[in-house]
């Protein structure tokens, strides 16, 4: 079976064909960071309206490279959960035109189980596993029983590890996207240079498997604040400027390192995946394997591709093809829901 993937839920206008949950024909994903980049963040209003511009051309696209038509197609699978309301609203309305045009099933697709799922889809079928999500958005552990089967381990009580690096990022005048450009700009500073707390003066990060990323955010604030200037930012130095950056890095991905593979020996678990756009970062993928490597009885780490962590519809068709395979469908009143699910 064909289905035809839609992705609509923060800056990333997305369109991807996949065939029986597992072979991606297509993933055509149009990105927004040159409209964004001026104000610094993601605006919902610009983002919208740019996907009501693309979404059609994304479409066309991937059927072009999938080398299908609509008939081909056995459903529509489109994120409708959680993100940017006016965002899904697009990607939701778009799907249920092309439903009723070519009289195709449609069913509404979780973005963090989609994100959950991106690790199937690139191969990794140890089940089960721990699963960390992490993303501007999101950060939560799973632990995953089959590509449908879910249970919420932990997330964050505040920020999101993403986020966070945006916001640290924008305090070091380093631009948007925020995350990548962190990460370029700590490989020239001092990972040891300036070390910010990981957790309370009491606490282990192993304690909990619940993420909290405001006091490192707050940390990184105070140490680049002007006593004399009330919230204002002082002057530093390229190289202060990059050991903030690489100090911080460093504590946010000891933290995501330390709770999943916790998170894992609790549960007597040996495989973890990760995914989400934070799962781009290098040192996040160093740091995994060096202390997974460091664990008794060893734990096996698996990344998916750049591709499949960053937003896209690959991973929300072939989620969508375990629910259109079982003959479910969701009706074309189907409702965008911004808000993440809570354990």
């Amino acid at each position: 079976m064909l289905v035809l993937g839609l992705e609509t839920s923060c800056d990333e206008t997305a369109a991807a064909v996949v065939e029986n949950g597992l072979t991606i024909r297509s993933n055509i994903v149009a990105s927004q960071h040159d409209l964004h980049a001026p104000f610094g963040g993601v605006v919902p209003e610009v983002a919208a309206r740019a996907h009501a511009e693309r979404i059609t051309a994304v479409v066309d696209e991937a059927l072009r490279v999938a080398a299908c038509r609509p008939a081909d197609l056995g459903g529509i699978g489109v994120v409708n959960r959680p993100g940017l309301v006016g965002a899904l609203l697009v990607g939701i309305s778009a799907a249920k035109g092309f439903a009723l045009a070519w009289d195709l099933p449609l069913v509404g697709v979780d973005h963090i189980d989609a994100h959950v799922y991106a690790a199937h889809l690139a191969g990794f079928h140890a089940y089960p596993h721990v699963s960390l999500i992490v993303s501007g958005g999101h950060t939560c552990l799973y632990r995953v029983a089959g590509p449908q089967r879910l249970a919420v381990l932990g997330q964050t009580a505040d920020d999101a590890a993403g986020e966070a690096f945006d916001k640290v990022a924008q305090m070091l005048g380093l631009g948007f996207p925020g995350g990548p450009a962190l990460a370029r700009c700590a490989e020239k500073g001092d990972p040891h240079a300036i070390r910010f707390s990981r957790c309370g003066p009491n606490e282990k990060l192993s304690d909990s498997p619940n993420f909290s990323f405001s006091g490192l955010k707050t940390a990184a604030y105070y140490r680049l604040r002007d006593p004399a200037g009330g919230r204002a930012l002082r002057k530093i130095s390229e190289q202060e400027r990059a050991d903030v950056a690489a100090g911080f890095q460093e504590a946010a991905c000891e933290i995501l390192v330390e709770k999943t593979l916790a998170a894992a020996q609790r549960g007597g678990i040996k495989d973890v995946a990760i995914g989400g756009g934070v799962a781009c970062n290098k040192r996040l993928r160093v740091l995994f394997a060096e202390r997974a490597r460091m664990l008794t009885p060893l734990v096996n780490v698996f990344f998916p591709p750049p591709a499949l962590c960053a937003d896209n519809a690959a991973m929300s068709a072939g989620l969508a093809f375990h629910r259109l395979s079982k003959g479910e469908r969701d009706p074309l009143d189907l409702e965008a829901d911004p808000t993440p699910k809570r354990a």
